[in-house]
């Protein structure tokens, strides 16, 4: 029984540690090195940061757990803006959220953790039009995230393109081709990670069928301590977006609020309209 428990707190402690060592790390280092935008490394960081939701969600609903699965989306949806929030209050980053395209990301957040609250209200009458609806409002908030960008923030993406072209532009050959062979590396990392993954998450969720027939833990709580777990990685992420421009001028302070937002945003999106579309659609599937 103890041991279930130590491989349950083990299994999840792995996925965390190679989502940010290998897996976070490198999808970061590969954006950076092929010079995407704070935008864009934000939203790679927000796919890569739910990968461990994809994995307990999806287990959890394989073996029926769909109340787990719920609880554990709107967990992490709410811890992962709880802990952004603290991030930009220790990091002092309070001047650089008044800019309107970060209050209104920030919007659609909140709306992406208000929504879950509603499945879990009608959990007994999900069908296979809720799947539908999840995918559909994906689109939806993409393209919003996508607009508020380029109306509020697009400055800065040409400040940006001007000052990445005034640092290397004597040096163009010798860094793209340094860049094309860390590049390669990056990816093999993120393979490796990936199987790593999908390896420990099968084995979590042989834990989790067992402790909740071996102790009748309730499934809210089980959902509940997933999403604390499954935060983790997206606690990192917001500090370190943060951090890399912490010591710059004032305006490339904002860059990483930019980069921590669309993180929390991509992340929060695709826990809730992908992530739990698909594990309402194998619960559907399997346990109709």
């Amino acid at each position: 029984m103890i041991l279930e428990i130590i491989k349950f707190f083990v299994y999840a402690f792995l996925i965390v540690v190679i989502s940010k060592y290998i897996l976070v790390m490198s999808l970061r280092k590969l954006a950076e090195n092929l010079k995407l935008k704070p935008r864009t490394i934000g939203n790679i960081a927000g796919i890569a940061t739910s990968i461990p939701e994809f994995l307990t969600v999806t287990v959890s609903s394989f073996r029926g757990f769909m109340e787990t699965s719920l609880y554990n989306i709107i967990s992490s949806n709410v811890i992962n803006f709880i802990q952004y929030s603290v991030s930009i209050i220790i990091n002092k980053n309070y001047k650089a959220i008044k800019n309107k395209g970060i209050i209104i990301q920030n919007i659609l957040v909140i709306l992406t953790i208000l929504f879950p609250i509603i499945l879990l209200k009608i959990e007994n009458n999900l069908n296979v039009v809720i799947v539908f609806i999840l995918v559909a409002m994906y689109v939806i908030f993409y393209w919003l995230s996508k607009k508020i960008h380029e109306i509020y923030l697009h400055d800065e993406d040409i400040r940006i393109e001007q000052e990445e072209f005034d640092e290397i532009q004597n040096e163009i050959e010798i860094i793209e081709k340094r860049r094309n062979q860390r590049s390669y590396l990056y990816v093999g990392y993120i393979l490796i990670a990936g199987i790593l993954l999908y390896v420990i998450g099968n084995a979590l969720g042989i834990v989790l069928e067992n402790l909740a027939d071996m102790f009748e833990i309730a499934e809210w709580i089980l959902g509940l301590l997933l999403g604390m777990i499954t935060s983790i990685p997206e606690l990192i992420t917001f500090f370190e977006a943060q951090k890399h421009y912490k010591e710059k001028e004032d305006n490339r302070k904002l860059w990483g609020i930019i980069e921590a937002t669309n993180n929390l945003l991509t992340s929060n999106m695709m826990n809730l309209f992908i992530i739990q579309a698909m594990g309402i659609g194998i619960y559907l599937m399997f346990f109709s």
